[in-house]
């Protein structure tokens, strides 16, 4: 495949995960109480890896056995980078190097409360340039599941990569799940448009408000049953309301919450995601995996970032780190 190379990962015996999305360098900023415009707000910043297409292999990469590839575009300026952070989560990587733009970049700004809640600064960067050019049926050889981030329904060429994507998955019998990933940027491109382009997903796993908003339904059990009649599994986040688990219509299990206390929740809906897709990909049922999604929810919101704690990462400054000096 033309500018992508693929490294590491382990082998599992029941077919691989591929994930394709957005890689992304977060930088975030947990600050208590509220911003202070116009001058200083003490925060504790951290540049760490990112995106939620990348977050959800490294998560799913965490359960033992599991063989996990992860298709992105980076720009040059932190390839390097990126490529050895996906590596020593265990995921098998193909990044494809953007000649033109730099890797995304997002600024988390996390309230310290108890909530602990983020808002997010979005330059995509690279990640939106990923485009049909960049896919190749053969990454599909030994998949047993694809799974796509909803951030590549938002730019023209990774919807293209979409289409060609699904398209090779159905091909050769390959279930593909799909993460909305964002309410703002899934009501800027519309919910119609949005529905047209995930036909023939197989797994459909938003989060609370983008159930309510694909449906127009205020109850989330009401939303989760309706898009079941369009998607055959539905998996609905509710973070610590837990989840819900429809098809045909209706909602089939309640999961409850597994409870944690919120240090940073940047990456809870992608754990849970990963850790989803893992499951199913190990034999487990719905119900099952759906449950092991909350735990890795949980564990996720207790730590700063949205990967899996592996070994202590590295600081800023370290050499070879975006930002870092040379």
């Amino acid at each position: 495949m033309t500018g992508a190379h693929g490294t590491g990962g382990a082998e599992g015996s029941g077919g691989a995960l591929l994930v394709v999305g957005d890689v992304i360098t977060d930088v975030v900023a947990r600050h208590r109480g509220p911003l202070a415009p116009g001058t200083d707000t003490a925060a504790a910043v951290r540049t760490v890896p990112g995106g939620a297409g990348a977050n959800v292999a490294c998560w799913a990469a965490r359960r033992p056995g599991t063989e996990v590839r992860f298709l992105g575009r980076v720009g040059a300026d932190s390839a390097a980078w990126h490529e050895r952070e996906l590596v020593a989560s265990g995921v098998r990587s193909f990044l494809v190097v953007d000649p033109l733009a730099p890797t995304g970049t997002v600024i988390c700004l996390v309230d310290a409360g108890a909530s602990a809640e983020r808002t997010f600064l979005t330059d995509s960067g690279a990640s939106l340039r990923l485009d049909a050019d960049d896919w190749s049926p053969a990454l599909l050889d030994g998949v047993a599941r694809l799974h796509l981030s909803g951030y590549l329904f938002f730019s023209e060429p990774c919807r293209a990569l979409v289409s060609v994507a699904v398209e090779s998955a159905r091909a050769r019998g390959v279930p593909v799940s799909v993460d909305p990933a964002s309410a703002g940027f899934l009501a800027g491109l519309g919910v119609d448009r949005f529905l047209s382009l995930a036909e023939g997903v197989d797994v459909l796993l938003p989060s609370r408000d983008e159930a309510r908003l694909l449906t127009g339904l205020p109850d989330t059990a009401d939303a989760a049953a309706k898009l079941s009649r369009h998607f055959p599994l539905v998996v609905v986040k509710q973070g610590d309301a837990g989840a819900l688990v429809a098809r045909s219509g209706a909602v089939r299990a309640r999961v409850p919450a597994v409870a944690a206390t919120p240090v940073d929740t940047t990456g809870a809906g992608d754990a849970f995601t990963g850790a989803f897709l893992a499951a199913l990909l190990a034999g487990r049922r719905p119900e099952e995996a759906t449950a092991e999604g909350c735990r890795a929810g949980a564990r996720a919101v207790e730590q700063v970032g949205g990967r899996p704690d592996r070994r202590e990462a590295e600081a800023p400054g370290t050499p070879g780190m975006p930002g870092a000096e040379a």
